[in-house]
């Protein structure tokens, strides 16, 4: 699936896991979509990331419990805490 993103954020924004175009956790359509990057090119990074060195994976994984969905102001992480009596910072 390969989707344009045609009006890039440029950091006008707050970087959210993206809700269409997700094959995962939205994680790199949402890169995508804030920087203004085809999305191929970001699964493609990660992709390579992860067979050099092995980084694409624990950003992806990072990436995936630390940055809100589209339509939300709560990561996976702070709604973990949340349940289990911790404290997000």
């Amino acid at each position: 699936m390969k989707i344009k993103t045609d009006q890039p954020n440029a950091g006008g924004g707050l970087l959210r896991r993206s809700v269409n175009g997700r094959v995962l956790g939205g994680v790199a359509a949402g890169f995508a979509k804030h920087f203004g990057f085809d999305v191929t090119y970001v699964r493609l990074a990660l992709v390579v990331l992860s067979f050099i060195g092995g980084a694409g994976i624990p950003f992806y994984l990072a990436a995936w419990l630390l940055v809100p969905e589209e339509g939300s102001n709560i990561a996976i992480v702070d709604a973990m805490l949340a349940r289990t009596g911790g404290q997000p910072s």
